[in-house]
């Protein structure tokens, strides 16, 4: 995940801040600026889970050797 959403997040939390201080907790500005910060984290941890794990130290060893002992797979 980029920084850059992380730091859009930031933005936003910031900017909601200050609406909820000028409008009011209960104002529907203020939801509204919370609403936007939600997202982003949504949108956040949506990427999160669409990242592809990095390979194991043994799954690059059977990518490169698939015919070694230790690799081969078995079914049941």
């Amino acid at each position: 995940m980029s920084n850059n959403i992380q730091e859009e997040i930031q933005k936003e939390r910031d900017e909601a801040r200050a609406v909820c201080e000028v409008k009011g907790d209960g104002s529907a500005e203020c939801a509204a600026a919370w609403d936007a910060v939600e997202e982003l984290q949504a949108e956040a941890s949506h990427q999160r889970q669409n990242e592809v794990p990095a390979k194991t130290s043994f799954q690059q060893y059977c990518d490169a050797n698939p015919e070694a002992d230790e690799c081969r797979v078995y079914d049941n």
